[in-house]
């Protein structure tokens, strides 16, 4: 097996360290904020168990794309003047695609502890059907 440079977990910390994040509580208070967009960036088969009302699917593999205005995939969703909240299940994933997007040069934070703790917290929960 091949030795890794550094670990999952070390690059979470890592992103952690340099990129904002945002409690369960304080987006639960701030999720009607007209001029919030929050991004639901895992997979399409966790989001059909539950996703949080009005969020933007952006699958973490087509983020990159889809907020480059110069790529072919861009989404007019990431062209608007807003407050960018990205989350997936527990937190990791939205660290990594945060610090990679601010790399970019896309102002975006994330939901610290994920959907999960949406979920425990109370915040509301839309179940898609089928």
């Amino acid at each position: 097996m091949t030795e890794l440079k550094t670990t999952a977990a070390r690059m979470v910390a890592e992103a952690r360290a340099r990129i904002e994040e945002i409690d369960t509580a304080d987006l639960i208070a701030r999720a009607d904020d007209p001029d919030l967009v929050i991004v639901d960036i895992r997979d399409i088969r966790e989001r059909k168990q539950g996703l949080i009302p009005g969020s933007v699917h952006a699958p973490r593999g087509m983020l990159e794309f889809w907020i480059d205005p110069e790529s072919p995939y861009f989404r007019e969703v990431f062209g608007q003047d807003k407050t960018y909240i990205l989350h997936c299940a527990a937190g990791w994933r939205s660290a990594l695609a945060t610090a990679t997007l601010n790399d970019m040069g896309f102002a975006c934070a994330h939901l610290r502890d994920g959907f999960q703790d949406w979920e425990a917290q109370g915040g509301p929960v839309e179940r898609p059907e089928g």
